[in-house]
């Protein structure tokens, strides 16, 4: 690990694996979905050893304590220990992970493509549901 004294954030989001490349992690920093310290931030805000990050990435939310700052990307064992995620963080995001399979995939089974009468039968549903109501 190089030990850099301060480092862009969108460098440092791709060094230590949260986003496959440098341009995915300066879309999310502006997108608002990484906050440093409590804060939006830019892309090229340099972070220090301490800062505290909040990163979500689809439906996790990860709240991470930088520990060391590297400007190249390694394997994910090496990348790993550039950050420490807190407790309450893991916790959260397995809770979260446990319900959405306990929820399943939201109703959705499927055969394939709907047959010639499912979907008049969709259809007719839409139409129904479109059309005002005589009261």
């Amino acid at each position: 690990m190089q030990d850099v004294g301060k480092l862009r954030l969108d460098k440092w989001l791709w060094a230590a694996r949260f986003f496959k490349t440098r341009s995915l992690a300066k879309s999310a920093i502006e997108g608002g979905k990484v906050h440093c310290g409590g804060e939006r931030c830019k892309a090229s805000r340099e972070i220090r050893v301490g800062d505290q990050l909040q990163i979500r990435q689809g439906f996790d939310q990860r709240s991470v304590e930088v520990l060391q700052l590297s400007d190249q990307r390694r394997g994910a064992p090496e990348a790993q220990l550039l950050y420490r995620e807190s407790e309450e963080s893991i916790a959260a995001r397995e809770a979260a992970a446990a319900q959405r399979k306990a929820q399943g995939a939201g109703g959705l089974i499927s055969d394939g493509r709907p047959s010639k009468k499912q979907r008049r039968q969709i259809f007719r549903f839409r139409d129904e549901r479109n059309t005002p109501s005589a009261d």
